[in-house]
């Protein structure tokens, strides 16, 4: 069993929070830890899985509930230690269902979970138990995974006001950056990027429509991979778009993802958009962990994603300095998206958000208390919490829209994927013959306002999420105590590579550092 000492000498250490409770050394061991290191100590005999998911619990509680209070958590499983007792009897009986056996996996709450309820943040959705588990959490449970929690989120992923704070909900409120209490964590996975970053989970699942997984994890010094859209099924998620959403990993390692990239990938035929994976994923990504990863590869630097932060600047010329050790070749490139992109997108966000969350009410059936977007605003009218600090004007703009067969959603459609893949990566890397884009992930974490809302100052998400290309950020370096991340994207199904080059960055770097709970910077 674990040593008392060695737990006492890691927490002295890394310095714990003081005004934590005393068990919190006794899940210290816990911060930072690998799914590889767990998986090590089931086979060593060091810990069981119920111990670990009962110590997880403990520092949700710990940390989450009270001490620097996160406020990252809306459910946790109330069958989690009885599940860690069955998993714990299979692993000694030799059966091993898979990869993330008796692993802790905390899920964004828009992932359909039967034994949770599903609420997307919402407090229309509070208590609704969806009808069956979504397709990934079936993935994530038949690999032997444990589903610990749900974390908060930006209220429907981020898609109800004109001005909002990202990590807030009507659930749960507002959840708290851990590296400085008072900035915010963005979003919208916002639980899932705190969560992970605190080691409340081994791995934390988060869903992106854009910048919703790399967002949240340039600000939580995280991995975090958004794939390419079809790579990952969406059936029972709450949905914004039916053509830029995607779930994705996010954790404290490329190896954590890359793991669990190979657990949730494949086809299901309830969503179409995961037929053109076929031949296109793989179920064990982690042999594209290669050191030597970034030795041959052309990287176009999208040099006009910066400016928005001198220190950030400095930190993106190290990190292609970096790059350029390793022996990458780094291709500086004069590329800005077309503008009508973005309006584009937006316009079929608003039409797919209609019609994406009606048929989620409808899959609800007589227990949803609301069947379209024009009865979920008379319900917010009505709520004593909804409407408190943010409006819900995306909500309105959306129900006035008609049908996926509409002329301006066709056409929208096809103007924002065209400036974007054929005008956009697929040009950039067949014209200058490279293997990926870099750019930095965006700004150090803003200080959370409700009143004027979120201060992006600048990112590069768009471009892969509006093409539906995979992205991968990892941490930079930080501005002060706030962690930044650079971003590599490409062109769909190119998540083996993405691997590679993020895996030898980060191998030579090594930013990643665990938040220390500070109140205010």
């Amino acid at each position: 069993m674990r040593s008392m000492l060695m737990v006492l000498v890691i927490s002295l250490a890394i310095g714990c929070v003081s005004d934590t409770p005393n068990s919190y050394l006794a899940h210290q061991y816990l911060q930072e830890i690998s799914i590889t290191q767990l998986r090590q100590g089931y086979e060593q005999g060091s810990y069981t899985i119920e111990q670990v998911v009962k110590d997880y619990l403990q520092r949700i509680e710990d940390l989450d509930k009270k001490g620097p209070a996160l406020n990252s958590i809306i459910y946790v499983n109330p069958h989690a230690l009885e599940l860690a007792r069955e998993l714990d009897s299979e692993w000694k009986a030799g059966k091993i269902r898979g990869p993330l056996h008796g692993i802790p996996v905390i899920v964004k709450d828009n992932l359909n979970t039967a034994d949770m309820p599903t609420t997307a943040g919402a407090t229309v959705l509070h208590d609704s138990y969806p009808p069956d588990d979504s397709h990934l959490v079936k993935k994530l449970k038949t690999a032997g995974a444990i589903i610990i929690a749900k974390a908060n989120l930006s209220e429907w992923a981020n898609f109800r006001a004109s001005k909002s704070s990202s990590g807030w909900s009507g659930m749960l409120g507002q959840t708290k950056n851990p590296y400085v209490l008072d900035r915010n964590p963005c979003g919208s996975s916002s639980g899932s990027g705190v969560a992970a970053s605190a080691s409340l989970c081994a791995i934390a699942i988060g869903t992106e429509t854009n910048g919703s997984i790399v967002c949240p994890s340039n600000a939580n010094g995280l991995v975090g991979l958004k794939p390419t859209v079809g790579l990952l099924s969406r059936s029972g998620i709450i949905p914004i778009s039916f053509t830029q959403d995607t779930a994705g990993p996010m954790g404290r390692s490329v190896t954590d993802v890359a793991i669990t990239l190979g657990v949730l990938a494949g086809v299901d035929a309830r969503d179409e958009k995961t037929l053109a994976a076929q031949g296109n994923y793989l179920t064990d990504y982690t042999s594209h962990l290669k050191a030597d990863g970034l030795k041959g590869k052309r990287i176009g630097w999208l040099k006009s994603i910066g400016g928005y932060h001198a220190r950030v600047d400095t930190l993106m010329k190290r990190a292609l300095a970096d790059l350029r050790a390793q022996g990458a070749e780094v291709v500086e490139l004069d590329f800005t998206m077309e503008r009508s992109a973005g309006s584009a997108s937006f316009t079929v966000l608003l039409y797919e958000f209609k019609d994406g969350l009606t048929n989620y009410f409808a899959s609800l059936g007589p227990t949803a208390r609301v069947k379209d977007l024009k009865e979920l605003m008379e319900f917010n009218k009505s709520d004593s919490v909804e409407l408190n600090h943010f409006d819900q004007n995306l909500v309105r703009l959306a129900s006035e829209k008609g049908t996926l067969l509409d002329k301006e959603y066709t056409d929208a459609l096809a103007t924002m994927l065209k400036a974007t893949r054929e005008n956009g990566i697929d040009k950039l890397l067949k014209e200058n013959n490279l293997h990926a884009l870099v750019a930095p992930t965006g700004a150090p974490a803003w200080k959370t306002d409700w009143i004027d809302g979120d201060h992006f100052l600048g990112g590069s998400s768009s471009l892969a999420a509006i093409a539906g290309y995979p992205s991968i950020t990892v941490p930079m370096g930080f501005v002060d105590v706030l962690p930044v991340g650079i971003s590599f994207f490409s062109t769909a199904w190119q998540e083996p590579v993405l691997i590679e080059i993020a895996y030898s960055y980060e191998q030579a770097t090594r930013h990643r550092q665990a938040p220390k709970f500070i109140a205010s910077r």
